[in-house]
């Protein structure tokens, strides 16, 4: 099991900046949760895609991280903003989310981030993800849905784990359902661990996948365009395969926004 640390710093219960609420949380995993948080006024409107910041005080402090919002706008008014987050052990912020119970109040702000859909556009969308980096493109396709205007889509997800493949029953639903054109492709990249031992599907890490998935599915630069989310380093890795195959720097989209300390190599934070 994952533990959290016992020397986490004390949570304000009160606090006047906060001005939202932690409404629901289901985990995923034993280190993989989400976390619904809900304005305690009037909803802000956002773009799927973009991401809000969280965080709480603790010990005098504000401790927040920006994280992409999964849900689609129109539930935030009664469900509040989706969140898929990872636990990392040592983190500041995330030992404390942990902890936290339901209906302790927050401070939620944003939203912020440009990584959007172009709109109109019919080409067959390459959302490419590490990780929790599947958040914004689950936005998307649920608002798409709800539109009744769903893009056709191949939804890779790499991950180390199988059951690190969050939202997975969702997309699968999709997919067999038709409700979305989606294929989902996940991909593991330890299939000789023992918690893998079930797994049957691609393995390798999730940039490594992008060419072989292109050619097999025939997706050139004049049929679809990519977006991508996740570890940095993946970032750069699927981006260079794209570029390679001729795919214009404007027709491969990035989530610009990594933590401090964790750019990719020879990358500036935004």
């Amino acid at each position: 099991m994952t533990e959290l640390a016992t020397d986490t710093p004390m949570i304000a219960a009160e606090a006047p900046q906060y001005n939202a609420t932690l409404v629901r949380r289901e985990d995923e995993s034993e280190s993989l949760a989400y976390f619904w948080v809900r304005f305690d006024g009037e909803r802000t409107p956002f773009e799927p895609g973009q991401y809000m910041t969280i965080g709480v005080f603790a010990d005098g402090k504000l401790v927040q991280r920006p994280y992409s919002v999964a849900s689609s706008p129109r539930v935030a008014v009664t469900d509040g903003y989706e969140f898929y987050v990872r636990l990392v052990n040592g983190g500041q912020f995330t030992p404390l989310l942990w902890r936290l119970p339901i209906g302790h109040p927050m401070r939620m702000i944003g939203p912020k981030g440009k990584f959007t859909l172009e709109p109109d556009d019919e080409r067959t969308h390459i959302f490419i993800s590490s990780g929790t980096g599947n958040a914004p493109f689950v936005s998307m396709m649920r608002s798409l849905v709800e539109e009744a205007r769903p893009r056709p889509t191949v939804f890779l997800n790499g991950v180390s784990y199988e059951r690190d493949l969050g939202y997975r029953r969702l997309i699968q639903g999709w997919q067999r359902s038709g409700q979305y054109p989606v294929d989902y492709i996940p991909t593991v990249s330890r299939p000789q661990d023992p918690a893998n031992v079930s797994w049957s599907g691609r393995t390798g890490r999730v940039e490594s996948i992008v060419a072989p998935i292109c050619d097999e599915l025939t997706l050139t630069p004049d049929n679809s365009i990519a977006y991508i989310c996740g570890n940095p380093d993946m970032i750069l890795a699927a981006e260079e395969t794209l570029l390679a195959r001729g795919y214009p720097e404007d027709q491969v989209k990035k989530e610009l926004y990594w933590p401090k300390g964790k750019e990719p190599r020879g990358a500036t934070a935004v």
